[in-house]
């Protein structure tokens, strides 16, 4: 574990500083194209974006979806990601990239992967292995996001002990089967950007998983925005947190950079110019 000082150096450097000596903005919009692989005999149909200027193999991030499936959301975080530099895959955990707009069946869904963690990490760590495999890519730097199920997802893919450097979870659930094995110490390091007043990840969730993360001594750091309820980073969840689902522009903004500045120092990238 790092020393609270050398901590607070890092952060200050790739949050303030190390912009001033980054790569220029890209000048030509990221390539997208589809990006399949499978599990068993699963389709799945993800969707790369990439850099269009590239030199040799990049850094490369798997974006795990909210419960609805790989839509425009989890794209357009995958784009983001690609301004940055990196290689993005936004991963279908459904097949066929199924995407839903119905809480039921988004629950269904959902439901029966988080029941089947095995399942789960299965389909997880088969778009790692396709990622990995890519010669466009640089297999020693690949990272993985996930917002809300896809939180959860990203750190199942840490607990198995996948071949990533690094997950951040945003305003995913931290709860764990304990029927399923954990790799220890955990290798990946982890990020966990939480709202601070999330009613489906209460304080009694949170401090189970950190007494976890201490037992297998992993490398991991929990940012609680104050006022923030579940969805924080989705303008599509409104902006009533009394529902405990809501948008918080601030709380966004705040954990884009902070795992923007997790990316850069993961993979000791400097961020590109405009993006601190």
């Amino acid at each position: 574990m790092l020393s609270a000082l050398r901590l607070r150096l890092i952060r200050a450097v790739y949050l303030g500083m190390v912009c001033s000596f980054g790569l220029r903005a890209l000048a030509a919009p990221p390539i997208a194209e589809d990006y399949e692989y499978s599990c068993g005999e699963l389709r799945l149909k993800g969707l790369m974006i990439r850099p269009t200027e590239t030199t040799g193999p990049l850094p490369a991030v798997l974006v795990f979806p909210e419960w609805w499936g790989l839509n425009d959301y989890a794209t357009s975080r995958a784009r983001q990601l690609a301004e940055l530099g990196y290689i993005a895959v936004a991963a279908d955990m459904y097949g066929d990239r199924k995407v839903t707009t119905d809480p039921q069946v988004a629950a269904r869904l959902a439901g029966a992967l988080k029941s089947d963690r095995s399942e789960m990490r299965r389909r997880a760590e088969a778009a790692v292995e396709r990622v990995r495999t890519d010669p466009r890519v640089d297999p020693n730097r690949v990272a993985a996001i996930g917002y809300c199920f896809g939180g959860t997802v990203v750190l199942e893919l840490a607990r198995s002990g996948a071949p990533v450097r690094g997950v951040v979870s945003f305003h995913g659930g931290l709860d764990r089967k304990a029927d399923l094995p954990t790799t220890s110490p955990i290798r990946p390091r982890i990020l966990v950007l939480h709202g601070a007043d999330d009613p489906l990840v209460p304080p009694d969730q949170v401090a189970a998983f950190e007494e976890e993360m201490r037992t297998h001594r992993a490398d991991y750091r929990i940012v609680r925005y104050p006022g923030a309820v579940h969805s924080f980073t989705n303008p599509a969840a409104g902006s009533d947190p009394s529902r405990g689902v809501a948008y918080n522009p601030q709380a966004d903004r705040d954990s884009w950079r902070e795992m923007a500045a997790f990316l850069a120092e993961l993979f000791q990238k400097p961020l590109p110019k405009g993006h601190n």
